[in-house]
């Protein structure tokens, strides 16, 4: 299974929303990151068929997405970032609607129904109303409802948003099991999530890739340039307000401060080794204070 992006562009007047992208997808789980207005939600809408490109191609096994038409959806599973629930019916309801859509038969569909409610952990709740259903266990059936079809493509549109650690701890796993055998594309601005869990990080700014690779790959081009020192309240207050602090740290009388810059912020600053949170406050922060998408 491979799914190639060639010069994929979406334009809206003047502004290029995505701009020549052009990747080949293969089984894994890819994290999509960068900063509000990115492009990453065009971007998955495309893939997903939701948009079409101004220009470019999207190819599943080296065919045309447009020449392969309705059988090109059989293979994608998507979860919307704003994904819409019918209140008043119940998860095994609304799984067998959504089955139905999806074109799967009656037997099928009861099955896989209830497999996947057993997998995501609603199988006690299965007959409650979606009303009454927590964030994040509304979160866990939106995710069921994108396996009905058990697709090749699963695209996630920032699944974890308003989850508490521990939902978002049993999400990132919900993902890795689907993930054996699939490609998965994971849109997000929680940069934990998928450095956990993604073989590949794609990061996207002004609608173009700006780096792919895995973590270690993409958190080289910042090595060297992660510092860490100790410095006064008052100069600490200083470095916040002028530079890329990634984290502070009260220690007695003095702050620990981390912070992402090409140079040697202060006398003494030592390098350390750079993360994925560094990596995105390096091209999405500025002046102590890190983009949110």
């Amino acid at each position: 299974m491979k799914l190639q992006l060639q010069h994929l562009c979406k334009q809206y007047g003047t502004k290029k929303a995505v701009d020549q992208v052009s990747i080949d997808f293969q089984p894994g789980v890819y994290g999509l990151l960068g900063a509000n207005g990115a492009g990453k939600t065009t971007l998955m809408r495309m893939i997903c068929g939701v948009l079409n490109p101004t220009s470019g191609s999207i190819r599943l096994d080296g065919k045309s997405i447009r020449e392969s038409g309705e059988r090109y959806y059989t293979h994608l599973g998507y979860m919307p970032q704003d994904f819409g629930f019918y209140p008043d019916f119940t998860a095994r309801e609304f799984m067998l609607y959504m089955a139905a859509v999806k074109g799967l038969d009656q037997k099928t569909a009861k099955v896989r129904t209830a497999k996947l409610l057993k997998l995501v952990n609603l199988s006690d709740v299965a007959d409650r109303k979606i009303r009454s259903y927590s964030g994040g266990m509304k979160q866990r059936l939106g995710i069921a409802q994108a396996e009905l079809n058990n697709p090749d493509i699963l695209i996630l549109d920032e699944p974890t948003a308003g989850l508490d650690p521990k939902e978002r701890v049993r999400f990132r796993n919900l993902i890795s099991d689907f993930a054996r055998d699939k490609i998965v594309i994971l849109s997000t601005h929680i940069v934990s999530d998928v450095s956990y869990i993604a073989d590949i990080i794609l990061m996207m700014k002004d609608g173009k890739i700006l780096l792919q690779g895995s973590v270690t790959d993409v958190t080289d081009s910042i090595r060297g340039k992660v510092w860490e020192f100790l410095a006064d309240e008052r100069e600490a207050a200083r470095y916040s307000r002028t530079m890329r602090v990634v984290n502070l740290h009260h220690e007695g009388k003095q702050v620990r401060l981390r912070i992402v810059e090409d140079s040697a912020p202060a006398p003494g600053a030592q390098n350390v080794e750079p993360s994925l949170e560094d990596l995105f406050l390096y091209h999405f922060g500025g002046n102590g204070q890190s983009e949110r998408s």
